[in-house]
């Protein structure tokens, strides 16, 4: 059977409490005709008399005593737990957690998060888990962590999101490698025919990669060396692993000092959307994860 809603419980509790309906009227804020409408509509939902009327004012029937004594315990657990939701409101907007793919842990978060805490109001705790773009996107619908960050050709499914930049892949090696003595750029066949230091399944570089060679019909080659961080494939190429396809800032350092050489492609597009994701609604929540996502937007 449907009850009455909370408010309504509570005006029979005044009732109960004030020994008149337009007493507790006044303490819910309510008009008399309004509250007198509230206890009728109760009365027809529940089936049976809650209030006689009288001209000394108003007093509970049988019934209506039976239902103000529920009534008040029912009160009572709600106000607890708008307490206790109140609280992890609160917790929430004190302590972010972020979930975010490598390149982003890397190369962009930090400079974010100073950004976020000097044009924060309230002190905002974070915590922050680097892993690849699926591993982001499994912690938000986990509710692991309240904000994502991830990249690659598509938006994932059942999260809200928001662009908040580009990147640009390319392919690098070190300057005694054969590929550094190419004079023509490499085509798709030639690329995908490569044995790389690659990022492992569900990363997002590697899911641009596949993408882009499934696009002329290629598989991409067995890895010569996996690794799990940007970082990591960074250097073992400066250690004389096989050429990488990775995120530019991740090599921008080493290209400009020509620790690395980017080999040339054609036919190829390598670059991806960073992307913000959320659960819920289309905008992200009020709070430390609106903002983040607004400062990652700005750049």
């Amino acid at each position: 059977m449907p009850l009455p809603d909370l408010r309504t419980l509570a005006l029979l509790v005044g009732v109960a409490r004030h020994g008149s309906i337009g007493a507790a009227a006044r303490a819910e804020g309510l008009s008399q005709q309004g509250a007198s409408e509230r206890v009728r509509a109760a009365e027809t939902l529940l089936g049976v008399p809650l209030l006689w009327r009288g001209a000394r004012g108003s007093e509970l029937t049988a019934a209506g005593q039976v239902v103000v004594e529920w009534s008040t315990r029912l009160l009572d657990v709600a106000a607890e737990t708008e307490v206790a939701l109140a609280s992890l409101r609160d917790d929430q907007q004190r302590h972010l957690r972020v979930a975010a793919s490598m390149t982003v842990a890397e190369h962009l978060l930090p400079r974010w998060l100073v950004r976020l805490r000097a044009t924060s109001r309230e002190a905002v705790e974070v915590s922050m888990t680097a892993t690849n773009s699926a591993g982001a996107v499994a912690a938000v619908l986990a509710h692991r962590a309240s904000l994502g960050f991830v990249e690659g050709v598509e938006a994932p499914r059942g999260l809200a999101w928001a662009e908040v930049g580009t990147d640009e892949l390319v392919l690098v090696c070190t300057p005694d490698h054969a590929l550094a003595r190419r004079r023509t750029p490499l085509g798709p066949a030639e690329v995908a025919a490569l044995s790389l230091t690659s990022r492992e399944a569900g990363s997002g570089t590697r899911e641009v990669l596949e993408e882009a060679l499934a696009g002329h019909g290629l598989t991409l080659s067995p890895p010569a060396v996996e690794l799990t961080t940007s970082t990591g494939i960074r250097e073992a190429v400066l250690a004389g692993s096989a050429p990488a396809v990775v995120s530019r800032r991740t090599v921008a350092v080493p290209l400009a000092s020509g620790d690395l050489v980017e080999v040339p492609l054609r036919d190829l597009a390598l670059s991806r959307t960073l992307r913000a994701v959320w659960l819920g609604r289309r905008t992200p929540p009020a709070g430390p994860v609106r903002d983040l996502v607004a400062i990652a937007a700005a750049g």
